[in-house]
């Protein structure tokens, strides 16, 4: 049991005896007996060897040690589908989130416009000799002036994303 669990855990380590005899300071021909079963090395050399292996001394003295088959094409091919359906997991949450936020800019730019419309520029009444209130007022209208030429496109794009990025049924 010892040697068939420890030669499994080197292989699958990818050491080679003469490797492992180098990490324990012992002959390459020691490992190869321990592996034969024709000698059994003590305890303080068990515990060394499991460090070496980074395998607990439990699973080199009694669990057997499945060796994973390297090219299991069901395990690989598995793992890969779930890899794809996370990923586009991934992009159809994205995808949603930026039609919601394109709706939202909708909703937002409509509101602002109804608001500017509501309030009919009042800016335009004020006294613009106190300084104060005639940058206030030149902010003001220089918003309302960008806003209402560039929210148009941004509304039309909107719109275009919001239709490309629908849920398709």
């Amino acid at each position: 049991m010892l040697n068939e669990n420890m030669k499994a855990i080197r292989k699958s380590k990818g050491l080679s005896q003469q490797e492992l005899a180098v990490r324990l300071n012992v002959v390459r021909q020691t490992v190869s007996k321990w592996e034969q079963g024709l000698s059994v090395p003590d305890s303080d050399m068990l515990i060394s060897i499991s460090e070496a292996l980074e395998t607990p001394v439990s699973t080199l003295l009694g669990e057997n040690v499945i060796v994973p088959e390297a090219d299991d094409l069901r395990a690989i091919s598995a793992k890969l589908e779930v890899i794809n359906l996370q990923l586009a997991q991934r992009k159809i949450t994205k995808k949603r989130v930026f039609h919601w936020l394109l709706i939202s800019l909708c909703v937002l730019s409509t509101a602002v416009f109804a608001t500017l419309l509501a309030l009919e520029s009042p800016y335009l009444g004020w006294d613009y000799s106190d300084p104060e209130t005639a940058v206030l007022g030149v902010i003001f209208h220089s918003f309302e002036w960008l806003f209402i030429r560039i929210v148009p496109m941004l509304l039309i794009g909107a719109a275009i994303g919001i239709f490309l990025t629908r849920r398709k049924e």
